[in-house]
């Protein structure tokens, strides 16, 4: 299938011939079921990842056990940032979100290929920046928009990385990501619901009405995507 393809991925899409022809053979296709952890918190990374239809939840646990998402990876990135940075791991975990494939480089692979410069190093850097704006747009949005804005945002970018309308996912799980009680999302969602946007049933959530999403978000979306194709632009 096309979307398992390397250049579905769009850091690996936007290489040039020859530095793809060298890494390619480094690079293994997996599928990734929802709710695998491709690392934990402090734990030595191993591999990144470079999802094509797959999206990994980036998470930060807290000592009372509470979760919230600080971003997510798609077919736009790569999870694994803390190999080339130079930290080896990271304070949160990242867990599969929406199933799907993608593609698995060694640590060691990556963190030569980056210390080469070049065009991977300069397109890892753009992503890193991007993803940085998400972070922080995802703190702002949490500390002052509603959970309606927030719920908005979180589907508008899921949207962006998949080719579906109908998102297989629970409500106890975008609570999690959210931060907040199932209760809460419930009621959101029925919002959302009643207004026309979506159709909310057991295991799925169906987008009817992007545009209304979009209104009724946050410009915390905008300002990420804005970001992103702001980045894309420089290659």
């Amino acid at each position: 299938m096309k979307d398992q393809e390397p250049g579905h991925n769009y850091l690996l899409s936007a290489l040039q011939e020859e530095d793809y022809a060298r890494l390619s053979q480094n690079l293994h296709l997996e599928l990734l079921p929802i709710g695998q952890l491709l690392y934990s918190p402090g734990a030595q990374l191993s591999h990144a990842y470079f999802p094509t239809t797959a999206i990994v939840s980036l998470h930060y646990v807290t000592e009372s056990g509470a979760v919230a998402e600080t971003a997510g990876v798609g077919n736009e990135g790569v999870v694994g940032v803390a190999l080339f940075l130079g930290g080896g791991s990271m304070p949160g975990s990242a867990i599969v979100q929406t199933a799907g494939y993608a593609y698995r480089m060694d640590a060691r692979i990556l963190q030569s290929e980056f210390a080469k410069g070049g065009r991977m190093q300069a397109l890892l850097l753009r992503y890193t920046q991007a993803l940085m704006t998400q972070i922080a747009q995802t703190a702002v949005c949490n500390c002052h928009h509603s959970l309606e804005q927030r719920l908005c945002r979180w589907l508008l970018l899921t949207l962006d990385r998949c080719a579906s309308q109908d998102l297989v996912i629970t409500q106890e799980l975008v609570a999690s990501i959210l931060g907040v009680r199932r209760e809460s999302i419930t009621d959101a969602a029925g919002g959302l619901e009643r207004a026309g946007y979506i159709n909310s049933r057991r295991g799925h959530m169906a987008v009817v009405n992007r545009k209304g999403l979009e209104a009724t978000a946050c410009e915390c979306y905008a300002m990420v995507k804005k970001e992103v194709l702001r980045l894309r632009k420089n290659d």
